[in-house]
């Protein structure tokens, strides 16, 4: 199993439309098949400057390679993540065992 994370923080206002818009395009990402426990979040500790989070699951690398090179997936990195996202960390998890 792989953990696909990521926490930004987008170029635009809290509760503008440019920030539905975007978390809008994002929550589309999980109906790419292989995604699973697909979560949009918004982050509140103090300890980090970022605002918001995205968390989705895969069963294997290969899922989430298929979901990498998707369309949907290539389109909403180049339509709304290059333009909207200010800054960023991206973390992937596999579990210790």
């Amino acid at each position: 199993m792989i953990r696909h994370t990521v926490v930004f923080r987008l170029k635009f206002p809290k509760g503008s439309s440019e920030e539905r818009e975007f978390l809008q395009a994002a929550a589309a990402l999980a109906l790419i098949p292989g995604v699973q426990k697909f979560e949009s979040l918004r982050q509140i500790s103090k300890k980090n400057d970022f605002d918001y989070g995205l968390s989705m699951e895969f069963d294997s690398e290969s899922d989430y390679d298929s979901y990498n090179n998707h369309p949907d997936h290539s389109k909403f990195v180049n339509d709304f993540w290059v333009n909207s996202v200010e800054k960023f960390l991206e973390i992937d998890y596999k579990v210790i065992k």
